[in-house]
């Protein structure tokens, strides 16, 4: 294990009760999902940028629902978040999701029949008119959970996208190639896209040279030109144009513990009754970087074109519910002009309706 990989107390925390968790999976899911029709609807991305980042968020969201049916009725075993610079839950939450659903068979084949179950639960609800046991609605849960939840739709560590031809005349590269990936460090998803050219080299032959590098060298957060550098030294085919990468959060509401300035803007808001429980800001990071020429690396005998890479400009963005946002105004003015721009107002969330 990497020293990144090494976690504390606050990157994989537990809520107490079943009922934090329940609010937890109403906050996150409905930011999450207010953060990528944002993205689209005021277009801080491309179409073809915002429909690959909408594919991406669903693997997430989808992830989000199968942590919640695996613990509903779980007492043995709680899910771990990061409290820290995160708000979404610590990466080996992710590996173990995808190991359970390996196997699937074998869980199930300690678990009763559907049928059994209900018949079970019609016998007690409506013959006996007890309470169901919570032994059987966890098994009832179990047996949801790996009867529907499907391995391929999990967001995994790093996520492949596919090699597209642009078309549309946006951009004067030739491809659009696209990956995420769930930092181990920061518990946070990432995604990258890619502009390039090919040098003398069919696609076909060159693409899972391609896919093979970008899983090597860019499966976690690092500054984007150390990123675009490495991409370029190991492929020396592909003539990046333009590379861009979105950092989707930290969640700052109720779970979190760090030391960011909104995250404490919102406690204490909280604390002080001026905001509710179910109050929540999200950020958004885009960076990008751009290539202004090139210089050839390397001897005589082996020599490699390399670009050079314009500074990384940065556009950081708030979302938030509209008082969160007047909050935001009273408290921390400085903070939110330094922003790309006017934090974004999404839907707030009503806990007592489940959104």
């Amino acid at each position: 294990m990497s020293i990144n990989q090494i976690v504390t107390p606050l990157d994989s925390a537990v809520l107490e009760t079943k009922e934090q968790y329940k609010v937890y999976f109403k906050i996150v899911t409905h930011a999450f999902d207010e953060l990528v029709k944002s993205i689209a609807e005021k277009k801080l991305c491309s179409y073809l940028e915002a429909t690959f980042v909408k594919q991406y968020c669903e693997l997430m969201t989808y992830s989000l629902e199968a942590f919640r049916i695996k613990y509903l009725y779980d007492d043995e075993e709680k899910m771990r978040i990061d409290l820290t610079e995160s708000g979404f839950p610590n990466y080996l939450e992710f590996r173990y999701l995808f190991n359970d659903l390996e196997l699937r068979q074998q869980h199930m084949a300690k678990l009763p029949t559907v049928k059994e179950v209900k018949d079970e639960f019609l016998e007690t609800l409506l013959r006996k008119k007890q309470p169901i046991a919570e032994r059987r609605l966890q098994q009832a849960a179990s047996i949801i959970y790996y009867s529907s939840v499907q391995q391929e739709y999990i967001f995994k560590r790093f996520v492949q996208g596919k090699i597209l031809e642009v078309t549309d005349g946006s951009n004067d590269a030739q491809y659009l190639v696209s990956w995420a990936f769930y930092d181990v460090t920061h518990n946070r998803p990432f995604i990258c896209f890619m502009y390039f050219d090919l040098h003398k080299e069919k696609l076909e032959e060159y693409r899972q040279k391609i896919y093979q590098v970008l899983e090597q060298t860019a499966d976690r957060n690092m500054d984007l030109d150390m990123m675009a550098y490495a991409i370029d030294k190991k492929l020396p085919k592909v003539w990046p144009k333009r590379i861009r990468k979105i950092d989707l959060g930290p969640l700052h509401s109720v779970f979190a513990k760090d030391e960011l300035v909104v995250t404490h803007t919102v406690l204490e808001a909280i604390v002080k009754k001026t905001l509710d429980l179910s109050a929540f800001a999200i950020s958004l990071r885009m960076d990008e970087t751009n290539t202004t020429g090139n210089f050839t690396e390397g001897s005589f005998f082996s020599k490699q074109r390399l670009q050079v890479w314009a500074p990384t400009t940065k556009q950081n963005y708030v979302l938030a519910p509209h008082r969160v946002i007047q909050v935001f105004y009273d408290n921390i003015p400085e903070t939110i002009h330094q922003l790309t721009q006017e934090p974004i107002e999404i839907p707030s969330l009503n806990l007592e309706h489940g959104a």
